[in-house]
């Protein structure tokens, strides 16, 4: 298993989390296996998001998907989110 990490800001949380559940279904297609939400206590629009994938190249395949650029563009995230990967141990 890889955990995709993800921080951003957002314009403003609850439209973003509208339009992060709202693809929900989309995401499991593109191969996330499970995910959980963050907001950071002293800013509620920073979010740290992860994802679980089953391999590194389907974890990947999902953060170069122009889908999820286009999604996360209407749900308001503004700025380059900042990415990374990890294996449990």
């Amino acid at each position: 298993m890889v955990r995709m990490f993800v921080r951003h800001e957002v314009a403003d949380f609850g439209q973003w989390k509208k339009g992060y559940d709202s693809f929900d279904k989309e995401r499991r297609g593109l191969g996330v296996v499970g995910d959980a939400v963050y907001r950071v206590a002293n800013n509620g629009n920073d979010v740290i998001v992860t994802h679980d994938f089953e391999t590194l190249e389907k974890a990947q395949t999902f953060v170069d998907s122009p889908r999820l650029k286009e999604v996360m563009a209407g749900a308001g995230v503004t700025g380059q989110p900042t990415v990374w990967f990890a294996n449990p141990v």
